[in-house]
C-alpha cells in the first residue's frame, strides 16, 4: 500500500471533486432536457386553448372555433343581464345589451354557420328589440338545421303569439308536445295567456 503525501491527497480530492461535478452536470443536463420535453408537450397539447385570445379585440378569429364559442358564451351572458333589466322595466338598457349580444352572435355565426343555438339567440335578440321578421328568419334557419330544437320551437312560438299568429304558435307547441321539457310548459302558458307572460 502506498502512502500519499499531502500534495497527492490534494490531487486525488480534486479529481474526485471534478468527477462529482461531471455527474452533477450530467444530471442537471438530463433534468433540463426533461423539462424542455415537458414544456414542448404542454405547448403542443394546450397551446391552441391559450391562443384563442379575447373577443374584445374586434377580431373574428379567422375561423377559430374557440373564438366562436367565446363570443357565444359572452352573448348569452349579455342576454341574461338584459333579461334581468327587462324585468326591472329598464327596457332601453336591456335593448342595448340585446343589440350587443346580437353583434357578438353575428361574429360567432361567421365561423360556426351550422350552429342552431347561435341562430336561436340571434332570433331571440332580434325579437327582443322588435325586429320580428328578422327574428323569424333566424329561427327558421335554425330549425332547418335542427327541426326538434326545443329553444327555437318555443321562441318561435312566442314570436307567433306576439304577432297574433296563434295557429302557428300551436304548431310549435305540437312539435314540443312529447319533449318532456320546460319549453313545452312555457309556450303553452304563453299561448293561453296570449303573451302576457312573454320573457
Amino acid at each position: 500500500m502506498k502512502v500519499l503525501g499531502s500534495q497527492d491527497k490534494y490531487l486525488v480530492l480534486m479529481e474526485a471533486d471534478h468527477l462529482s461535478h461531471n455527474n452533477f452536470f450530467k444530471k442537471d443536463e438530463i433534468i433540463r432536457m426533461m423539462l424542455r420535453a415537458f414544456l414542448i408537450f404542454l405547448i403542443l397539447s394546450f397551446g391552441p386553448a391559450f391562443s384563442a385570445g379575447s373577443d374584445s379585440s374586434g377580431s373574428s378569429g379567422g375561423g377559430d372555433s374557440n373564438n366562436s364559442e367565446n363570443l357565444y358564451k359572452s352573448s348569452v351572458s349579455l342576454i341574461k343581464r338584459a333579461g334581468k333589466l327587462e324585468k326591472k322595466d329598464k327596457k332601453e338598457k336591456a335593448e342595448k345589451l340585446y343589440s350587443q349580444a346580437f353583434k357578438k352572435l353575428t361574429k360567432a355565426l361567421k365561423t360556426d354557420k351550422k350552429n342552431p343555438d347561435i341562430l336561436n339567440y340571434m332570433g331571440f335578440t332580434s325579437r327582443k328589440v322588435g325586429n320580428f321578421s328578422e327574428a323569424e328568419d333566424y329561427y327558421l334557419k335554425g330549425l332547418a338545421i335542427d327541426p326538434k330544437h326545443n329553444g327555437i320551437n318555443e321562441y318561435l312560438g312566442e314570436l307567433y303569439v306576439q304577432t297574433n299568429r296563434i295557429d302557428k304558435a300551436n304548431e310549435r307547441l305540437e312539435v314540443l308536445k312529447n319533449c318532456n321539457c320546460k319549453e313545452y310548459g312555457e309556450l303553452e302558458l304563453i299561448i293561453k295567456t296570449r303573451g302576457s307572460k312573454v320573457y
